[in-house]
């Protein structure tokens, strides 16, 4: 009988999941935090004028080397001419992940242009209109991994020859998203926006092997939020995403409750916010975050209920988010328009 290595196991799986082209997309479990990876009409949808934000996940530790993926976002919003209520967002959206023994990884670096266009009336209500686009790159190290015909003798030994070959480790491409959204208020309490997203229009292809011709397929998306004052120092928040890719679909969502602990006209909010989310069939997400003048951070840790949990040791995975928002003060119009706003 032959001997198959973790790592060739590992390959397998990376080649089948390659296979599907499905699915494949970086997520956050405080996807919330990173508007631009929902749906690129969401940038710039929150209090302020700038937003940087960064993120670290590490995910199942226990299997091999983990699953750790990073992300960097920024975006600025600019009013349209003096006299308009209409914005711009531009920024950023840049991640980086690496995964398994063949330290598989995929790095986006995705400029990112959305407009708001005022509706007018007594309340901001506003129609969003974003593209995002840029290079994808992906790479993997073949001499990280073993093979069965290296086991001779019962034995392995990575100086015996393979004949599995690699002609191509390396691979860009270009991946475009597009995305509309709508928000506006409801009473004097409530923020909303609802969205809908379409990446992978092109369907690039993603394929190491150029005779493989492996596409991704397009992923779309509908995406919405809510927070509304329940008292004078708390708000409720509502997040929740649906994607669609081929035969695979996620969703995800849950609540948040805030409570200010020091709000003042002169000095942002200072205020803690505790909840839970769902990824449907994978996870169960406690989160707490922390907003202290213009940072918050906030942390996320994933009780999988997938079935990959046995595996894993019911080991989930850890998340921290790191925030920053420039407020009215880098903009001194702020205060003679109106704009989307969202936390």
């Amino acid at each position: 009988m032959k001997n198959y290595s973790l790592r060739t196991v590992v390959l397998v799986l990376l080649i089948s999941i390659c296979r599907t082209a499905v699915a494949q997309d970086i997520h956050f479990s405080q996807f919330y935090d990173l508007p631009m990876l929902r749906n690129p009409a969401l940038a710039g949808i929150f209090n302020g004028n700038v937003r940087v934000t960064t993120a670290y996940r590490n995910q199942w530790q226990s299997l091999t080397v983990p699953f750790r993926t990073m992300a960097l976002g920024l975006e600025i919003k600019k009013q349209v001419g003096r006299n308009s209520d209409d914005f711009i967002s531009f920024g950023l959206q840049a991640t980086h992940d690496q995964a398994g023994d063949a330290r598989l990884s995929r790095t986006q670096v995705f400029p990112v242009l959305n407009y708001h266009k005022s509706l007018g009336g007594d309340k901001s209500s506003y129609l969003s209109a974003g593209f995002m686009a840029g290079p994808v790159m992906q790479q993997f190290d073949p001499t990280k991994l073993s093979f069965d015909d290296q086991y001779q003798n019962g034995a392995y030994s990575s100086s015996n020859p393979t004949r599995q070959t690699f002609t191509n480790t390396r691979l860009t491409y270009w991946d475009p998203a597009v995305g509309l959204s709508f928000s506006s208020t409801a009473g004097e309490s409530t923020n909303y926006y609802i969205g809908v997203g379409l990446f992978h229009f092109t369907k690039p292809v993603v394929s190491f092997q150029p005779q493989q011709n492996i596409s991704l397929l397009p992923k779309y998306a509908i995406n919405a939020g809510v927070a509304s004052r329940t008292s004078d120092v708390s708000t409720l928040v509502v997040y929740a995403d649906y994607f669609r890719q081929g035969s695979s679909q996620m969703v995800q969502g849950g609540l948040m409750i805030r409570r200010d602990l020091n709000s003042t006209e002169d000095e942002p909010s200072t205020a803690i916010s505790a909840g839970m989310f769902y990824r449907l069939n994978e996870a169960l997400i406690p989160v707490v975050k922390l907003d202290y003048r213009s940072t918050s951070i906030g942390v996320t840790y994933d009780i999988s209920m997938s079935k990959m949990a046995a595996a894993a040791q019911h080991r989930g995975g850890f998340e921290l988010t790191l925030i920053y928002k420039g407020g009215k003060k880098y903009n001194p119009d702020t205060d003679a328009v109106r704009c989307p706003r969202f936390f």
